[in-house]
């Protein structure tokens, strides 16, 4: 492994630079330390503080539940344990819609309680003014549009969004409308791949894919998805690299046999 002097940090302005140069950007989820170090260590170009902590690490149903101060807990466990990824943590349902001077004042504590790089926020032309104003204060936006969960209630369903022309055409505007808004780049989420790849061709920001197929300059996919360490979750877009539902159930499986067949601890295993 690298020394830390030797390790080239990713910002926002690397991230640009590979998309003019056509290079591939990857990132995944994290929420605690000893994730964060191992994926940072594998590479990985961005690191996603999600509000998929509120399904992967509490349970619930829904993105909506997590909170601020939750979000603060999880990207400064993860800063902590990272040495090379940019750092973009999602401000969470309630923090920033409607309300441009809340959804600053959400970015700001972000960034001074956890030491994240940047804010992730859903939404086009509603969250424009939230946008640049988070900007003007010096804090880097990332956007997300298509399947925007924080809506589900809205939508009835996570299903493909924008395959109608409409709102095919109100994605793209909004795209633009981000970007020229400031931010350093977009997640599409779950729309067809010839309309990301439009989006993609139109902006100059890089465009970050999740079911939105290959032609956008990055991808992301929820660690505990592509680890395999959830089951019930099986859209088409997730590749799953890890069956570590299996290989951990079998692991406790037989520190639970051993220790019942008085075989853990043994002899070295003892004082």
């Amino acid at each position: 492994m690298p020394t830390n002097k030797e390790i080239k940090k990713v910002t926002t302005h690397v991230l640009q630079e590979m998309k003019n140069a056509g290079k591939k950007i990857a990132m995944l989820t994290a929420y605690d330390f000893s994730m964060a170090r191992i994926v940072d260590n594998a590479g990985i170009d961005v690191i996603l503080v999600g509000d998929s902590a509120s399904n992967v690490m509490a349970g619930h149903e829904t993105t909506l539940p997590i909170t601020l101060d939750q979000m603060i807990y999880h990207a400064s466990s993860v800063v902590r344990g990272v040495n090379r990824a940019l750092i973009v943590v999602d401000l969470p349902f309630g923090t920033y819609q409607g309300n441009s001077k809340e959804a600053l004042n959400s970015s700001i504590r972000i960034m001074k309680e956890s030491g994240a790089h940047a804010v992730k926020m859903e939404g086009g032309k509603e969250v424009e003014d939230s946008v640049k104003r988070i900007i003007s204060a010096g804090i880097p936006v990332m956007g997300h549009l298509g399947l925007t969960p924080q809506s589900i209630y809205k939508f009835g369903t996570y299903t493909v969004r924008a395959i109608e022309k409409e709102e095919a055409k109100k994605l793209v505007e909004d795209a633009l409308i981000l970007q020229e808004a400031g931010c350093f780049a977009v997640v599409l989420e779950k729309i067809p791949a010839k309309l990301a790849a439009e989006v993609s061709r139109k902006l100059s920001i890089p465009t970050i894919g999740i079911g939105a197929g290959g032609a956008c300059d990055g991808q992301v996919l929820v660690l505990h998805d592509m680890l395999g360490l959830t089951t019930e979750f099986n859209p088409r877009f997730l590749r799953r690299y890890l069956n570590l539902y299996d290989v951990i159930t079998k692991a406790v499986s037989n520190y639970i046999s051993d220790i019942k067949k008085k075989d853990f601890p043994n002899e070295k295993e003892q004082y």
